[in-house]
């Protein structure tokens, strides 16, 4: 089990977040190290715009650098360790460590439950997980759309999952884990955005090419043109990066 001064020995601080320099089969083997112990760990998958509001929200910021294991998601995060001088391995998105994790989960007796997305999509993405690794257990499923926030925990807790993917998107999601977190019984906690519309088909990743060449924002922006404000948070980013690079900061 990796200890918590292990994990400091590995976190990058790029501006405001802390990141974990390490490659998705690390941060799969992190989190697996959870679930065997029994030691709570809380993930997060920041990009560009998710750092952006960390900027703006200092209760945000906090929560994300107090989970255990904090992923750059986005190609902006990358970029922007190098500019400063302190380069990260590389991304570590938080779909792909989703489906790695799962992978790793079968034929283990671990289960997962699916968390938040539309009516019917964590179902159809527990279906589609199941068919592609037979054996994965699903130990439940609900959607994101709630008002009675006990109810969601005592739901959960019911049905006795080791790993939980909280799909709410950001903040919600990190906020979700943070204020529930001690009552939940899942060991490990993973935000992971659109991660069961991916896994539901209810979208679609980018083609190889535009994921080998770091292009999977522009290929979103070119399906979803309407997103040119959320991918504006991008050279937004990079330009903080220069401005902190030129204080000669790194945080």
């Amino acid at each position: 089990m990796q200890s918590k001064k292990g994990m400091d020995d590995i976190r990058i601080q790029v501006m405001e977040i802390g990141f974990d320099n390490v490659t998705l089969d690390e941060a799969v083997d992190i989190a697996m190290q959870h679930i065997e112990s029994g030691e709570k760990c809380r993930v997060v998958t920041p990009n560009a715009e998710i750092a952006q509001l960390c900027k703006d929200d200092s209760s945000l910021c906090d929560i994300v650098n107090r989970s255990q294991l904090v992923l750059p998601d986005g190609i902006g995060v990358v970029y922007a360790s190098r500019i400063l001088g302190r380069p990260l391995k590389g991304r570590v998105p938080g779909v792909e460590f989703g489906e790695a994790l799962l992978a790793r989960l079968q034929n283990t007796g671990k289960s997962v439950f699916f968390f938040g997305a539309k009516p019917g999509v964590a179902q159809k993405a527990a279906e589609n997980m199941q068919k592609k690794y037979p054996g994965l257990l699903i130990a439940g499923t609900l959607n994101g759309y709630y008002t009675d926030e006990l109810k969601v925990v005592k739901t959960i807790n019911a049905a006795q999952p080791d790993v939980l993917f909280v799909c709410l998107g950001a903040p919600k999601q990190e906020q979700f884990m943070a204020l529930r977190g001690e009552v939940l019984d899942a060991t490990v906690m993973a935000g992971l955005g659109g991660t069961l519309d991916a896994f539901a088909g209810e979208v679609r990743r980018a083609p190889d090419i535009f994921i080998k060449l770091n292009l999977e924002w522009f290929y979103r922006l070119l399906c979803q043109p309407k997103r040119i404000g959320r991918m504006m948070k991008l050279p937004a980013y990079l330009f903080s990066a220069m401005r902190a690079k030129g204080r000669g900061k790194s945080a």
